[in-house]
């Protein structure tokens, strides 16, 4: 049996048709395991952001699967797709994606109240979830009352609630200065180590050196991967 969480098989996405088309993914297959935190990276215009929503079930590819805890997301109903996005796939990008009118632990516990869970249950998770990034004591925090690091922990915070096993993060730390940044890549990196999976789509080589396996895009494809114990040499040939 597999420890993969998540499985593209094949995929590709091409948008419009005939000569006018464009090829935003060619082909790719890439697993992502357990504990194993994967970097994208590439030029802008390379796929990754496109590659990140596909393995997200955010759009469907034009052909190809893709594969979340052994579960195909080309036969599942739009209910289904939202459940499991709720309670398997934590989403982290670079605007935070707070809601300005709910406090710290109302923005952490909404995924949760969604899909059923009792307040009282939702409410212990998500304060133990902020207690994870140190933010214990802002709970009744509203977004604007937070620096832009403290909002986007508790948007990792809302990402990791209830025990979700993939985190997908697109340049969660393109809004941040360089040591707040470092810090939110310290949590991502504590969270897959402590058994999620993880993709983190950076153009930063020192937020790559966080990751296990560096995949490589350019126009669509993957070009070259790597694992960490080499990942020096091949990010100084990257830069």
């Amino acid at each position: 049996m597999t420890d993969a969480v998540l499985r593209l098989i094949g995929v590709t996405q091409q948008y419009g048709i005939g000569e006018t088309s464009v090829s935003a993914l060619s082909g790719v297959d890439l697993e992502v395991r357990r504990g194993e935190l994967v970097a994208i990276m590439g030029a802008s215009g390379s796929g990754k952001s496109t590659l990140l929503s596909i393995a997200g079930g955010l759009q469907k590819p034009t052909t190809g699967e893709v594969v979340i805890e052994g579960r195909h997301l080309s036969t599942a109903s739009p209910r289904e797709l939202a459940q499991l996005r709720r309670r398997s796939l934590g989403f982290v990008f670079q605007d935070f994606n707070l809601i300005p009118t709910l406090t710290a632990l109302e923005n952490v516990t909404l995924p949760l109240e969604l899909d059923g869970f009792r307040s009282r249950v939702a409410s212990r998770a998500g304060k133990d979830a902020l207690a994870s990034v140190g933010l214990a004591d802002k709970l009744r925090a509203y977004p604007d009352d937070l620096s832009g690091g403290q909002q986007q922990r508790v948007a990792i915070a809302r990402a990791v609630v209830g025990g979700r096993r993939l985190i997908l993060a697109d340049e969660p730390t393109g809004a941040l200065d360089s040591v707040t940044g470092e810090l939110v890549l310290r949590m991502l990196r504590t969270r897959v180590d402590a058994g999620a999976a993880g993709i983190l789509v950076t153009h930063e080589a020192r937020h790559a050196a966080f990751a296990d396996r560096i995949v490589f895009l350019r126009d669509g494809r993957m070009v070259d991967e790597t694992r960490r114990d080499g990942a020096d040499s091949l990010l100084s040939g990257a830069r």
